[in-house]
């Protein structure tokens, strides 16, 4: 376990070991004393939050307030107006690839209307049973090591979505976003229309509206890793700084500077390590956030 440090921010962050059995699953722990009003940044996965501590994890959103474990579709906090607060939070959070999501939910993100979904209503009294096992574990690689056998079996016994579908999600994850979106239906060889039909109904948001995601998450990414704004711009595709500033804004309510100091994207590089945070934090010549092993 490390401790995460970020202005006000001090949580304790636990990464599991070995990969997940699933492709496409990846987890983190969190331990937090005092979550206070933690904006929330869209990120193009389904979260899957796993609360089991003494405290309560408290999720303000348009729809009213959510506790404990829930559900949430790609792109959780777009607008800006997702919060997350807490005290003593404890808590396993999941990332979904929309591709495996409705396998493993049992249910299709989009049947969630962009709404966040308690798991009690998902899955019903086993949210109850994973609580329970979760706070009973002795270590976090013992919580990890039960998630991850919990999502192999829903995903081994789910239905998978179409693999036109997952082809298309492919191509814009790979590409960062910059896949052209019109081509996707070519490629896979299907209409258009049936394309967005398919992938807006098994991954719950269009392959638009996908790339957008993608792209932006990349980008914020190079942000909190120091890159100017200009460059950034320009590196990850878009037509220039303007237009990055309006998906930002448009994403999170706010500004590419403030998206840089966002702690929720901070911690990436502790409980989601990958390449691309690496690699950026390299070419800008910042330090990561560095963390204190505990």
């Amino acid at each position: 376990m490390q401790t995460f440090a970020h202005g006000a921010a001090l949580w304790d962050v636990a990464c599991p070991r070995r990969p997940s059995r699933a492709a496409g699953v990846s987890m983190a722990g969190f331990r937090v004393p005092g979550l206070d009003a933690l904006r929330m940044v869209p990120h193009p996965a389904v979260t899957l939050l796993l609360d089991f501590g003494e405290g309560t994890s408290v999720l303000d959103c348009a729809a009213g307030r959510q506790r404990g474990s829930l559900v949430a579709g790609p792109g959780l906090g777009s607008g800006g107006a997702v919060r997350a607060r807490g005290e003593n939070v404890e808590c396993v959070q999941v990332r979904l690839s929309p591709v495996i999501a409705r396998a493993v939910l049992g249910a299709s993100p989009a049947d969630f209307d962009g709404a966040v979904v308690p798991l009690d209503s998902l899955w019903g009294r086993e949210a109850s049973r994973i609580r329970e096992r979760l706070a009973d574990a002795s270590s976090w690689q013992e919580r990890f090591e039960w998630t991850d056998l919990l999502l192999a079996r829903r995903h081994g016994a789910g239905h998978p979505v179409d693999p036109e579908v997952a082809r298309a999600w492919h191509r814009i994850a790979v590409s960062r976003g910059l896949a052209r979106v019109d081509g996707l239906a070519t490629e896979v060889g299907w209409s258009r229309k049936r394309l967005w039909s398919r992938f807006r109904s098994q991954l719950g948001l269009p392959p638009k509206h996908a790339a957008k995601l993608v792209r932006f998450d990349h980008a914020a990414h190079r942000l909190v890793a120091g890159e100017g704004a200009a460059h950034v711009a320009a590196a990850t595709g878009y037509a220039d700084q303007s237009h990055l500033h309006r998906d930002v804004r448009a994403l999170t309510g706010t500004t590419p500077a403030s998206v840089a100091d966002e702690p929720f994207l901070a911690v990436d590089d502790i409980a989601w390590p990958t390449l691309d945070t690496a690699a950026a934090a390299r070419v800008s010549g910042r330090p990561r956030v560095g963390p204190r092993r505990i």
